[in-house]
């Protein structure tokens, strides 16, 4: 089932990111009382009532761009930024939650918003797609949240006075927000194996597509973000299906332009949501750089199987040590995935290109493989014999038997005395210890550890 995405809109320093946070149930976005202070945006799945979802805390609206004069409402820049941000989101959302603030009342930026709101919404079967509910932030107290009503003049429905900072009214809204998530997020089953080209803008993800469809598929340009979409591609190779998403490059964070590359990164990271595998494309010329390993994070969050492929490779200049240098380098900067395939190529001559779909087949290959009962639990007592876990309260760890639950990730149960003894550094040693007997190359595993009753 695809995730239905959720964007906060609203002028600066309404509290998105404080609402973003409390239902990310995590600080992931950065709050300040300065107007501005999120300069990008940022996703995270949440959940309420069983229904998962994808959160976004848009930046769109930022007045620094602009100098301390941009925070007027009627600046040119200011406004425009309003317009952006929430034309993006009611483009690219499936609700969209329009913040405003219980202490400042209706402001000419609010009603700003609402207009831009109600005019791109589409009337679907009498109905406006996609919903948008009216948030009152920082009603933090009766007086304001009395006064909520004087935001129906807005013209957006029933206002949802709540306080971000303390949670109140947030049930209420969450309660509303998952019944009006569309009907229709149920994916047509698909069998194909699906692998995503993922990477930083310009590093030559559309030619590689291209040269594995073997036609121009994709718009092939030297300027960075072309792509702003995630464009699936159905190819069969060796009678097994293949769905190739090519995706909109993830720019690192401060460098995200405004307009629709800001929402093109929401449709790569829903793009390595659907793969099974990723193809994390890294550029020779420029080295693997802070942002390639984010994305490889990326991969890893959301359990996907990878391979690096290095592009450009015919514009490096090569001595007999360059690749086994480039691949030292790799594997210590991606070191937490330190088990997936690396391969050089060229997507502009063709170099090796015939190697990809072979090798991530096999990856996908791996990510259904399964150890038995008997062979995962001599792993498991080999490693446990050969190195005990320690513990500072002088208690160890005690393995009893493990078993796989599952493949596509391959995931591992694993019955222990006290899962709170399992240091992070013995689950990795129990992971490689396992991986010695087979590879799962390029595929994460699972280690879950659980109390014998």
């Amino acid at each position: 089932m695809r995730k239905p995405i959720v964007a906060l809109v609203g002028r600066p320093n309404v509290g998105k990111s404080t609402l973003f946070n409390r239902l990310a149930g995590e600080p992931l976005a950065i709050v300040d009382d300065t107007p501005g202070t999120t300069r990008d945006r940022l996703m995270a799945e949440s959940e309420w009532n069983g229904r998962y979802f994808f959160i976004v805390d848009t930046g769109g609206i930022d007045p620094s761009t602009g100098g301390k004069e941009a925070l007027s409402v009627g600046s040119a820049d200011y406004i425009q930024q309003i317009r952006q941000q929430a034309e993006l989101a009611i483009r690219e959302a499936d609700v969209v939650l329009f913040l405003t603030d219980a202490a400042a009342g209706v402001t000419p930026a609010d009603q700003e918003v609402a207009q831009i709101l109600r005019r791109n919404q589409k009337i679907i079967e009498g109905k406006a797609y996609p919903p948008v509910f009216l948030v009152v932030n920082k009603a933090d107290n009766q007086t304001f949240r009395n006064g909520a009503a004087e935001f129906y003049e807005l013209g957006i429905g029933t206002p949802y006075p709540i306080s971000a900072l303390h949670g109140t009214g947030t049930g209420d809204l969450l309660d509303d927000l998952v019944a009006a998530f569309p009907t229709d997020t149920e994916e047509e089953e698909d069998d194909s194996v699906k692998i995503a080209i993922v990477g930083k803008p310009n590093v030559g993800k559309s030619s590689l597509l291209n040269r594995l469809v073997g036609e121009e598929r994709s718009i092939v340009s030297p300027i960075a973000g072309t792509t702003r979409d995630a464009v699936d591609t159905k190819i069969v190779y060796e009678g097994i299906e293949i769905t190739l998403i090519d995706t909109a490059g993830i720019r690192r964070r401060g460098k995200i332009e405004p307009g629709v590359e800001k929402y093109s990164v929401i449709r790569s990271m829903r793009a390595i949501e659907r793969a099974d595998v990723a193809l994390l494309m890294i550029d020779a010329t420029t080295g693997i750089t802070a942002q390639d390993a984010h994305i490889a994070g990326y991969i890893l969050e959301a359990q996907k199987s990878t391979v690096v492929l290095v592009n450009k490779w015919d514009a490096v200049e090569k001595d007999n040590f360059t690749m086994q240098t480039y691949t030292s380098r790799i594997r210590q900067d991606l070191n937490f995935i330190d088990y997936v395939p690396i391969l050089f190529i060229s997507a502009k001559t063709g170099q090796r290109v015939e190697q990809v779909l072979p090798l991530a087949l096999k990856v996908q290959e791996e990510r259904l493989a399964r150890l038995t009962t008997a062979q995962l639990n001599r792993i498991l007592h080999n490693a446990q014999d050969a190195h005990h876990a320690t513990s500072r309260t002088g208690k160890s760890l005690r393995i009893y038997y493990g078993t796989q639950v599952r493949s596509d990730p391959p995931t591992f149960l694993i019955y222990v005395n006290d899962p709170k003894l399992a240091h992070f550094t013995y689950l990795r040693y129990l992971e490689n210890a396992i991986r010695k007997e087979y590879p799962f190359t390029g595929t994460p595993i699972r280690l879950v550890l659980k109390p014998r009753r």
